[in-house]
């Protein structure tokens, strides 16, 4: 796992590549994906917990 100094490298380099002014866009697209990832895993879970208890029936 990266230490500090290498997140800190890490995060200076995404910086020049993409600039300042996309980072928050990046940054929001990320967390909308994500909100849509556990979102998708809830309802799956949900399906798979009906559809258990429909077999049980």
């Amino acid at each position: 796992m990266p230490s500090g100094a290498e997140w800190f490298i890490v995060l200076l380099i995404v910086l020049l590549v993409f600039g300042g002014s996309q980072l928050p866009k990046m940054a929001r697209n990320l967390g909308r994906a994500q909100h849509e990832l556990k979102k998708g895993f809830a309802e799956a879970n949900k399906e798979a917990d009906a559809s258990e208890s429909d077999d049980k029936s």
